[in-house]
């Protein structure tokens, strides 16, 4: 499955840019997206391959533009991992008026694959999104959390990643019989940014984190399920499939969750 086309969404840092190097190492052409250039030129540098879309997941309008630059940068798009995610430690709305974890961590994964849902179609995407195990602890509640007024600075990610995980069946059925396929994956706790608080709550994480696995480990499941493995609607825990759990499996808030996405998806 070599010469495969990959894009892999907040690919500077972290398990992103682990599963880059991954799929780089795989003798894939992959393009990393990255809101900060100057960061993402150093990833693809330090990499020594891959090339780079200049792109910012925390609005609509930097989801759309992005899609844009992808489309062209693209003309076959393999392989698409969601990676790019944010843990906020305090609320923030974007340009939107969308709390920042639901925009990024929900939204734009969301609102992308319908940006580029006829590139998808029309080269038999494999779509890979990196979830939390943490979704389990999460509480959606459609009239609040698109806007943080039930922010915490714990929970908020957990809601956000709930939001997205139930998206999965979903678009497994909106893509099922057209070649496109989706699978979700908790890569397990990485040794990552994502999280860092400053103070003594910070400095604790970071002590923490050493325990943690680093990122190359976090990164193969993905890699894994980017080439080597095709199905569709599926939840993997590192390598194991499993079921998706209670408060995913809560039908009818997917469908009010899937709906909301698709208004926001479709404003200008």
């Amino acid at each position: 499955m070599g010469d495969m086309t990959a894009v892999v969404t907040g690919a500077n840092r972290g398990i992103g840019r682990a599963v880059a190097a991954g799929l780089l190492a795989a003798g894939h052409d992959v393009v990393l997206v990255a809101r900060d250039r100057a960061a993402g030129e150093r990833a693809v540098a330090e990499l020594g391959g891959g090339r780079l879309v200049v792109g910012d997941l925390s609005d609509l309008r930097g989801v759309r533009a992005t899609a844009g630059a992808l489309r062209e940068a693209c003309p076959r798009l393999d392989v698409l991992v969601h990676n790019a995610g944010v843990w906020p430690s305090r609320r923030v709305l974007n340009g939107d008026g969308l709390e920042q974890a639901f925009a990024t961590n929900h939204l734009a994964p969301f609102v992308l694959n319908l940006e580029l849902e006829p590139l998808l179609r029309a080269s038999g995407t494999r779509v890979v999104q990196v979830s939390a195990g943490l979704y389990v602890k999460g509480r959606a509640d459609p009239d609040r959390t698109p806007t943080g007024e039930d922010f915490h600075p714990m929970r908020t990610y957990a809601d956000t990643k709930l939001c997205n995980v139930m998206m999965l069946p979903l678009w497994a059925d909106r893509w099922r019989g057209t070649g496109v396929t989706i699978d979700a994956v908790h890569p397990g706790v990485v040794r990552t940014g994502l999280g860092d608080r400053t103070g003594v709550p910070g400095a604790l994480l970071r002590a923490v984190k050493l325990l943690w696995k680093p990122p190359a480990t976090g990164a193969r499941p993905i890699v894994r399920l980017a080439v080597e493995d095709r199905g569709t609607g599926r939840y993997f825990h590192l390598d194991e499939q499993t079921s998706l759990a209670p408060p995913a499996t809560d039908a009818a808030l997917g469908r009010l969750l899937w709906d909301q996405a698709l208004k926001y998806g479709s404003a200008t």
